[in-house]
């Protein structure tokens, strides 16, 4: 999955497009990165996503993007097999 980052976009918030690009909820997101939901959405209203959440949403992403690449090597190593079978 290629996060759809867009550079020309300076307000761009980084929770809402996690939670976009995974299709989770704010809730969701803030159970990932160890918040309560509440925290997560005061952050959000006050407009002050520390660097700690923005690097863990950054993080939650990779691992979904790492996840969705093995799963794909799982697949592909499951036809080779059968070929050789």
């Amino acid at each position: 999955m290629e996060w759809h980052f867009d550079p020309n976009y300076k307000e761009q918030n980084i929770v809402k497009r996690v939670c976009a690009e995974l299709g989770i909820t704010q809730r969701e997101l803030a159970e990932r990165i160890g918040m309560s939901e509440g925290g997560l959405r005061s952050a959000l209203s006050l407009g002050k996503i520390t660097p700690q959440v923005e690097k863990a949403c950054k993080m939650v992403l990779k691992i979904y993007e790492l996840e969705k690449e093995l799963e794909n090597y799982k697949i592909l190593q499951s036809a080779l097999k059968s070929m050789i079978v």
